[in-house]
């Protein structure tokens, strides 16, 4: 075995040309690999960060015809013990009503008990002016609706419910949530303060929750549904309210796996054809070598051998050069604030796995031209020269 390495090494370096130009081919399938998975990947999280980073990703919502949750408490300790995937759990009080300004228009009340809620909505980050809201008949608005209401820090706004009750609440900030429908039609207030303005007596509207694991909101969903013990509830996840998402991603993650898979077939075809190449080229060598002696076997690892030094010096280089176009992509494809377009996300495990895609697939196409070599008579070659 240790022969046959030091002969692999030794044709390696002394046909140099053949040798770049496969060591060429692996890099440039491994940066490929690595610059598509991880601008797909990267894709991938921004979106799922936009649509859903900020939001619940497990509802507990009333069933059976109920329109409030009587016993959230027990069910919000339920659920917080019941996965370790669920991390931010918050209660909700909320109902419709209308903003009575010069005009009127439609909004939603929200009411959270509001350090539950920041983790899941992030208020205190989108808060540009004010504070949240700590006391009973305080609230805070999005930035359209205090724009399209001329409402400002300390202002009062007046409310309008359904049964005909008014109730003014005092704005003690203002927050941008970067969604325009969110930011023109939230009133965030106290759970207190909703539940009173909504005659919910103690009762909430819905449980709001986020897991660690978005992908299996779904699955934590169906266990957290089996182990409640509360009635007339039931549980929702944000998988199946996003259909059309997944479906993009799902198509992303296909056409991203299709595209690595063939440029891995493109870099097999071309290592195999070339030491194929080399298997007649060095004919002569190895008929003498095996005249000398040499097993069917060891002629074999010969270009085994070739094949696994050139994945690992391909992989290696393959993956600089793959830094290197991303670190260009975040360079020259960015947003008018020097933000890349689509953010570079760097999962160690898929490089890794891309470089030992590359190393397995060079020693499986050196298979075939070590099959080829171990059937090499040397007897014939010799005599044919």
């Amino acid at each position: 075995m240790r022969l046959s390495f030091t002969i692999a090494l030794r044709f390696l370096k002394s046909g140099k040309g053949q040798t770049l130009l496969i060591i060429l081919g692996i890099s440039v399938g491994v940066a490929v690999q690595l610059f598509i998975g991880s601008l797909i990947q990267g894709l991938q999280a921004s979106l799922i960060d936009t649509t859903i980073g900020s939001s619940s990703h497990i509802t507990i919502v009333p069933a059976n015809g109920k329109t409030s949750i009587k016993d959230w408490e027990r069910a919000m300790y339920e659920a917080g013990i019941s996965d370790s995937n669920i991390i931010n759990i918050s209660a909700v009080a909320e109902g419709s009503a209308t903003i009575d300004y010069d005009d009127t228009a439609p909004v939603l009340v929200r009411g959270f008990v509001v350090d539950d809620a920041d983790k899941i909505y992030k208020f205190s980050e989108g808060l540009y002016e004010g504070r949240l809201p700590v006391k009973k008949d305080e609230a805070i608005i999005g930035k359209d609706l205090a724009l399209k209401s001329n409402t400002k820090i300390n202002d009062e706004i007046t409310l309008i419910l359904p049964s005909g009750n008014v109730t003014r609440l005092e704005v003690t900030g203002l927050f941008d949530l970067e969604v325009s429908s969110l930011n023109e039609s939230w009133v965030v207030t106290t759970i207190e303060t909703a539940q009173d303005m909504l005659s919910l007596d103690s009762s909430i509207t819905k449980i709001e929750m986020q897991v660690k694991k978005v992908f299996t909101a779904d699955e934590t969903a169906k266990d957290l549904a089996y182990n409640l013990s509360v009635n007339d509830v039931e549980v929702e996840n944000w998988k199946d309210q996003n259909q059309s998402l997944l479906s993009g991603l799902n198509g992303q993650s296909v056409s991203s796996y299709m595209i690595q898979v063939f440029v891995l077939v493109a870099v097999l075809l071309g290592i195999s054809s070339v030491l194929a190449i080399s298997v007649v080229q060095r004919s002569k060598q190895i008929g003498i070598l095996k005249a000398m002696g040499i097993k069917d076997r060891d002629s074999s690892l010969i270009f085994v051998f070739q094949g696994f030094m050139l994945g690992i010096v391909g992989a290696v280089f393959g993956i600089i050069l793959g830094f290197v176009l991303l670190w260009f992509f975040t360079k020259f494809a960015v947003n008018p604030d020097g933000s890349p377009i689509v953010p570079i996300y760097i999962n160690i495990g898929f490089i890794t796995l891309s470089g030992m895609f590359a190393v397995c697939s060079a020693v499986a196409a050196s298979l075939i031209p070590a099959r080829l070599s171990s059937r090499l008579n040397p007897i014939e070659v010799i005599k044919n020269g």
